[in-house]
This record gives C-alpha cells, sequence and structure tokens, in this order.
C-alpha cells in the first residue's frame, strides 16, 4: 500500500489524501499513543535529532540515542520527585539537549509540558506559573531566585541535575493515551491580555502532520532549520515536534538574533529547509547577512503573519526558491498551504496558498461561502458548520487564498471601509520605509483615521507628506495614514510578530 509520505505531486495529494492515512505513520494508535515515544525513542539509531546554533558560534549535535536517554532519565527523576501524571512540568531553558530532553522526559511520564520563553521577567514568568500551577520549574540557573519568588513551586537549575540524572535509568516506558494532556502552549500576546494556556494532547501530534508534510514540505532526508523560539507555538510544533515526528532532525537557535549566524548555522549545517517567521527574513534582508554567499535550500516557508513584497521578492532572489506560506489558527490548527516542494503547485506572490489536504475552505459573508474575488471573512468547515477564522480575505478563481487583513483590523473612516493591511503593504513598497505598522485611532470628524507607525532610519518628520503622496498614487486619495509617526523600532511579541496592541494602548495613540 502507498504510503502517504511517497505522495509528492500535489494532484495526488489532492485526489488520495486520507485522515486515517497520517496514523499510519505512527507506532501508537487510537487506545495507546505518546508524544516522546513518536517523536524520540522509535527514532534511536537513525542519526543526528538536534543540531543547534549558539549566538555566541558554539554549534552542537546529538542524536536520537542521546536525546532518548537524557529524556528517560529526567522521566525517572520527575516520578522520584512525586511529579504525577498530569502535574505540569515548566520549562524555562533556550534550545539545548537538555531543554529538549525535558520536553520529552516530561511527557513519558505522562506529565505536561510547559515551554516559557527564556526572556521572560518576575511579572510575565508570574502571570503563567499562576495559570498553570506546576509542580515544578526548570531553569538554566539562578534558582534561589525563582525559589524566592515561587516558594509553592519546586525549582531546579540545570546544575541540579546532574547526580540525579546519572543515578537513573536510561530507558522509559510511557504509558499514555491519545486524549492525554501533553503540552500547554502560551501564545506570545502582551502580558496585559494573557489568554489561558492552550492546551494539547498526545493526539495533536497526528493532525500536526497536515503542516509537517504540506506546510513544511518535509521529507526524508531533508536538512531542516527553524530559529524560532520552541517556547512559541511555531517553534515549539513546526520547528521541534513536527520534524521529530518524521525522523528528522531538528535545526534550531539559542540566544539573541543575529542574522550572520543564522546565515553561518544554514552554511554549516548543509540546510535544505527553512522554516521561519516573515521577520527573520525581514532581519536576514537587512543584515545584509545573505549577500554574496550563495546556498541552494530546496525548501523555504513562513508563518503568522503575510511576508510583504519586497522581503518575498529578497528571499527568492537570495535563495533561489520562492518562499511558501503556511496558514491557519490556534483552534483548528493549519488550514492553507503552498505545498513546499511539491509537484504541480505553483508558489503565488502575495498569495496564502490553497486549501490544505482533507480541509474545506471558504471565504464567506453572511449567506455563506462567497464567489471568487469577493471580500470576506475565511472559515474552514467543521462539524458541518463554517468556522470563522478572524481573517479577512478573498479567493482567486484557482483556489489560491489571499489575506486582507484580522477582521478586526478594519477601519471605517468618514464612512469609508479600509485595510490596515493594504495601507500597511503600500508603506512597505517605499524603498526607504524598513517596517510599517497601521491602527485606526480616533477622530472627532471622521470618527477613525489610520495612524502608521514606520521605521525609516535617516528620515524626519517631513517624509510623512511624502509618503502619504505614495500611499495615495497606489490605493486611492481616500485610503492613506492621515497619520504617520516615525519610530526607532515597532514593538514586537516574543514570537516576532509586530504587537499592534501594544501600539494601540500607547498613550495618545
Amino acid at each position: 500500500m502507498t504510503s502517504i509520505l511517497d505522495l509528492r505531486r500535489y494532484p495526488d495529494v489532492r485526489e488520495r489524501f486520507r485522515w486515517d492515512a497520517l496514523w499510519e505513520l505512527f507506532d501508537g494508535d487510537r487506545t495507546q499513543l505518546n508524544l516522546a515515544h513518536e517523536c524520540v525513542d522509535r527514532h534511536v539509531g537513525k542519526g543526528t535529532a538536534l543540531r543547534i546554533q549558539f549566538a555566541d558560534g558554539r554549534r552542537e549535535e546529538h542524536d536520537f540515542g542521546a536525546l532518548a536517554e537524557w529524556s528517560s532519565r529526567f522521566a525517572h527523576v520527575l516520578e522520584d520527585a512525586g511529579v504525577a501524571r498530569g502535574d505540569r512540568v515548566a520549562i524555562m531553558l533556550e534550545p539545548s539537549l537538555a531543554f529538549y530532553g525535558a520536553l520529552f522526559g516530561t511527557m513519558k511520564r505522562g506529565a505536561v509540558a510547559v515551554p516559557l520563553f527564556t526572556l521572560f521577567g518576575p511579572e510575565g514568568l508570574a502571570l503563567r506559573i499562576d495559570d498553570c500551577h506546576p509542580r515544578l520549574l526548570l531553569v538554566e540557573r539562578d534558582a534561589a531566585r525563582w525559589r524566592h519568588r515561587f516558594p509553592a513551586v519546586t525549582v531546579l537549575a540545570i546544575d541540579d541535575l546532574g547526580e540525579r540524572l546519572r543515578a537513573a535509568a536510561p530507558r522509559y516506558t510511557p504509558q499514555t493515551a491519545p486524549d492525554d494532556l501533553a503540552l500547554f502552549q502560551y501564545t506570545s500576546g502582551t502580558t496585559r491580555a494573557l489568554p489561558e494556556a492552550v492546551r494539547h494532547t498526545h493526539r495533536a501530534v497526528v493532525t500536526l502532520m497536515v503542516a509537517a508534510l504540506y506546510g513544511i514540505g518535509l521529507a526524508a532526508g531533508d536538512r531542516y532549520f527553524c530559529p524560532s523560539s520552541p517556547a512559541w507555538g511555531h517553534g515549539l510544533w513546526h520547528g521541534t515536534i513536527a520534524p521529530l515526528a518524521l525522523g528528522i532532525a531538528v535545526g534550531s537557535y539559542a540566544g539573541k538574533f543575529d542574522g550572520h549566524r543564522i546565515v553561518d548555522a544554514l552554511h554549516a549545517f548543509g540546510i535544505t529547509n527553512l522554516a521561519a517567521a516573515p521577520t527573520v527574513y525581514r532581519m536576514l534582508r537587512e543584515s545584509g547577512a545573505a549577500e554574496g554567499r550563495r546556498f541552494a535550500p530546496r525548501k523555504l516557508s513562513f508563518t503568522g503573519e503575510p511576508m510583504d513584497a519586497k522581503t518575498w521578492d529578497f528571499v527568492k532572489d537570495a535563495f533561489g526558491v520562492p518562499p511558501c506560506s503556511m496558514y491557519g489558527s490556534t483552534e483548528v490548527g493549519v488550514i492553507i498551504v503552498d505545498y513546499p516542494g511539491f509537484e504541480g503547485h505553483e508558489v503565488r506572490r502575495g498569495a496564502l496558498g490553497k486549501a490544505a489536504p482533507g480541509w474545506e475552505v471558504a471565504v464567506v459573508g453572511d449567506g455563506g461561502p462567497l464567489p471568487p474575488g469577493e471580500l470576506g471573512e475565511i472559515a474552514v468547515r467543521r462539524r458541518g458548520e463554517w468556522f470563522r477564522v478572524k481573517d479577512r480575505g478573498h479567493m482567486d478563481a484557482d483556489g489560491y487564498f489571499f489575506h486582507a487583513g484580522r477582521s478586526d483590523d478594519v477601519i471605517i473612516s468618514a464612512g469609508w471601509t479600509m485595510s490596515a493591511l493594504e495601507i500597511e503593504r503600500a508603506l512597505l513598497a517605499h524603498p526607504d520605509v524598513r517596517e510599517a505598522a497601521v491602527i485606526g485611532v480616533p477622530d472627532a470628524l471622521r470618527g477613525q483615521i489610520p495612524k502608521a507607525c514606520i521605521v525609516a532610519p535617516g528620515k524626519g518628520p517631513g517624509f510623512a507628506a511624502e509618503l502619504q503622496e505614495f500611499v495615495k498614487s497606489r490605493l486611492s486619495q481616500h485610503e492613506y495614514p492621515r497619520a504617520i509617526e516615525i519610530v526607532g523600532e515597532l514593538p514586537k511579541t516574543p514570537a516576532g510578530k509586530i504587537d499592534r496592541k501594544t501600539l494601540r494602548d500607547r498613550k495618545g495613540a
């Protein structure tokens, strides 16, 4: 029987994809399944599991055997410490053998792993600790500091584990069901509006394969790299669990972002498949790190937000292949993909891609699906009903979807409906604009007006009038930013997205 992994042509995937075929990729079944076993233990003997580039220039590689042993020993340490199935274990470490070992060791134990961003200060960490109530918090160092702050939590530093790990057995047999909790994932929103953690079960590794195979294009033989922090969704699911579940090594980055270090890693590790947030590609463009350094990745993908045309063109020119979009939401997963590396699929500049296999996706209005070209809300059919993912867009006659901004990013000014995303795209087309974010702000006459915050090094206040005329010439005489603020940098969420909420909350915005 042909495996789903053998379908490498877009027409074949559309015709022969089956949801049940995803289960055939794993050892577990609908009664017993463990995410750590599927990502680590069953691949022992298959070579490298981790390739890590550190900001200081160091690199490390570890095979599946080392990761399986570290994670098993950690599972025993948790059991000996009284951490029970279902207990939360918070892990605040940079990518390292210890981070990945603790992540998968926690899930082997049947406890719930909670990855946390290493740059959290006391307030940001406290909000999450108070929400998930972990039995244990694992940190790099300074355990005493965190013990004082969280007296009800057992806090351990990596150095505290040495003797315990050496004394623990190197094998651990997990006993979990598909619907047992495995991971808590916090989104990268601001701490002033912290959502509850998204709760994921071991079964999530199965549905993740839609993104892994058709959004990232992972295939046997890939040398993969994803610089996103595994404390956030992209780095955790697409950067870590997706490749390991297929027996493909993780390629990760630890420490403060440095475009030159990223490019060094791509060369040193011989990367053929790169997945990153659009912000990373923009930073590579601005850093000049890719100039004069030619290499040939076969597949490039991005997710999290649309990619502006200037960056899209840079990526295609610098790397020789077009960047492929992947789109979805926390609630439903990935629903639109660009099929990287698949024969018979054309990647179109500015498009999100086409519906992922197994999903029925449409642009809907009040009366249901809209015809091609009409603006509405992107939606996916679930349990017989259309579930709106809170983004506006349209679909063309060939089935490609295009993003038109968040539903709550529509700006209505003097009766005109405007898209913040369209204005941003027009601003970014100007050669002197490095970054741009557009928000709606109150106005006594018009109700709202579009305000643009832009990064344009070397430009002064007089540049605003030039930009307004530039946008008018590209959009219309009414659709342009009536207020423009030139800033040194735009606020970012920890996942690298522009933080528009912070812009809206700024006094006087």
